[in-house]
């Protein structure tokens, strides 16, 4: 049999009946103490280049979701290739379980792919194939979402610059245009929704779960807390932070000299100085945050740097290009990829760097020798991607090589500081609305239904907005919510790694080197610890209980008032 090629373009074009005989030598071989280190590193090598390549062709459906010819070739391994590759790493990951070998560095690993074993169902396989088919629907929906902007026709994306304007008759012009928009596509999204949430319950059904939270919990690998932690979480946060929201929204309005906060007075500098400009193109953001990333940590900027130079990175905004921000992991080349729609805000500095934290992760854990110790779990990849945020924060200055002068970097960072703690009670509202989804899939197969219930959950938790006369828009929001629709329960991770990011910023105020290298200490582990393992690895708790809530924001609020000193100036 001839060797794997190394060109991952090559093996893209290649059909199931050229991949399938890797699979078999793989489990007619024998297996042993002495010959499980070579196995798993075949195993690896095979296992790599099926994921790289379904990436790739995930990737090429979003930087261009006109392109038909990438749908076409996406579905297609979707349909002809996946169903067989997935049975055929059940067949693998049984093999290696019954042998009852643990190699070195392997438990957690092992852990995982018992947990995959016992969920895999053969029927499901199409319908797994289905689901990532509808996902991509939802990109090209919300990818063709335009409006004709001061006679040129633009994204929903490209608006975000107007609603940091000073003008509010222009933001409310603006926000009401995108919104608008977004509700002409109300109904093909719940169409979409309805047909997603069928998907879901018979995966749950067929692999023999009471509902699909349960499926989906041992799908995302969650050993270390139950959906009870979440539900205690929501309640700490509607206990500590929702309040802390709510001062800053008032300190916004009062600012602002408003009668009441709305949708579009949330951007704009409440100082009344015009926009943040940290840049005009994306190669000065990838050399400024290159420069940030140097100051922080030379390795870190270096590996910036390479991603620049081997092309891993597409930053710009343009029509067709989906409105998301992501990082995947290439696992053949054991490089990142960083996909963004920058317009030249704040957030897109803030959204690279988070993006960059991902990307840390795969050059930190390339070391490892094996596919299945470098999955890592959301959690410890969303603390990596956070506390870069935080970390990187004090090198946005000019003198530094970054963005702002010192006034306007306090203006960045106290836009920053707020955004989290405004965040968790979002995301409250996110996981709660999922749990309740899923515990009653037959109310939450009624789009009206899933209007009412998000809209009461808004009211719980986003407290300090008047949303009057938009009721539609607010009910509807939960459609805007791309998790939702594409990475259900893939939420909550945000809340609980902002809490272990404040922690590591934290550290690094009282020790910047031990920090960073504990930080780095812990990407490097990969997925090869359990999830408190990992977070202790970068010297922060893995909890999310009122305590620990309120020492954090304590800790924003109090840094978020030393710097509005230096703004007030």
């Amino acid at each position: 049999m001839t060797s794997l090629p190394a060109n991952i373009s090559e093996f893209m074009r290649w059909s199931w009946s050229e991949i399938e005989p890797y699979y078999r030598d793989l489990l007619e071989q024998p297996l042993d103490a002495v010959s499980v280190s070579a196995w798993l590193a075949e195993w690896t090598q095979l296992t790599s280049r099926l994921q790289e390549a379904q990436k790739r062709m995930y990737i090429a459906t979003t930087v261009d979701t006109t392109d038909q010819k990438a749908k076409t070739l996406y579905e297609a391994f979707l349909d002809q290739v996946f169903p067989h590759a997935q049975a055929a790493e059940q067949k693998l990951k049984e093999k290696l379980l019954a042998s009852g070998l643990e190699p070195d560095g392997f438990e957690i690993p092992l852990r995982n792919l018992g947990a995959e074993a016992a969920i895999y169902r053969q029927q499901n396989v199409p319908l797994l194939s289905e689901e990532l088919k509808l996902d991509t629907q939802y990109y090209e929906i919300t990818a063709a979402q335009t409006v004709d902007w001061e006679g040129k026709e633009i994204t929903l994306w490209e608006l975000q610059p107007v609603y940091l304007e000073l003008d509010r008759s222009r933001r409310e012009q603006a926000w009401r245009l995108a919104s608008t928009r977004q509700l002409a596509d109300r109904q093909i999204i719940n169409d979409l929704w309805v047909k997603l949430l069928h998907v879901r319950c018979q995966l749950a059904d067929n692999a023999g779960f009471q509902d699909y939270r349960a499926f989906r919990w041992q799908q995302l690998m969650r050993f270390d807390y139950t959906p009870q932690d979440c539900l205690h979480f929501h309640q700490a946060i509607e206990t500590v932070v929702v309040p802390a929201a709510a001062r800053i929204y008032e300190k916004r309005r009062k600012r602002l000299g408003l009668d009441s906060l709305r949708p579009w007075d949330l951007n704009v500098d409440p100082f009344g100085l015009p926009p943040l400009h940290p840049f005009t193109h994306v190669d000065e953001l990838v050399e400024k945050i290159t420069a940030v990333l140097h100051q922080l940590d030379p390795e870190l900027g270096e590996y910036m740097a390479i991603m620049q130079q081997e092309n891993l990175l597409d930053l710009d905004t343009r029509l067709g290009k989906a409105p998301a921000g992501y990082c995947e992991d290439l696992s053949l080349a054991r490089r990142p990829f960083i996909f963004l729609t920058a317009v030249g805000t704040h957030e897109d500095v803030l959204t690279l760097l988070h993006e960059g934290g991902h990307a840390f992760h795969v050059f930190e854990s390339a070391h490892l020798p094996y596919y299945h110790q470098i999955q890592i779990g959301s959690e410890i990849a969303e603390l990596a991607s956070m506390s870069m945020e935080l970390l990187a924060s004090p090198y946005l200055i000019t003198d530094k090589g970054g963005f702002y002068s010192a006034r306007d970097a306090a203006r960045a960072r106290v836009e920053h500081l707020e955004s989290i703690i405004r965040f968790w009670p979002y995301m409250a509202v996110v996981d709660s609305f999922q749990h309740w989804v899923y515990a009653n899939p037959s109310q939450a197969n009624d789009p009206h239904t899933c209007d009412q219930i998000w809209g009461e959950l808004w009211d719980r938790f986003m407290i300090g907005v008047d949303w009057s006369g938009l009721e539609e828009d607010k009910k509807s929001y939960w459609q805007r919510q791309s998790h939702i629709h594409q990475s259900p329960f893939y939420y909550v991770e945000y809340g609980i790694a902002q809490l272990g990011a404040v922690q590591v910023w934290q550290n690094s105020l009282k020790d910047k080197s031990r920090a960073i290298a504990a930080y780095r200490r812990a990407l490097s582990l990969g997925g090869t610890h359990s999830l408190p393992e990992l977070f202790a690895a970068a010297e922060v708790k893995f909890s999310f209980d009122e305590h620990t809530l309120m020492e954090s924001v304590t800790l924003l609020e109090e840094t978020i008032i030393d710097l509005e000193k230096s703004i007030e100036l």
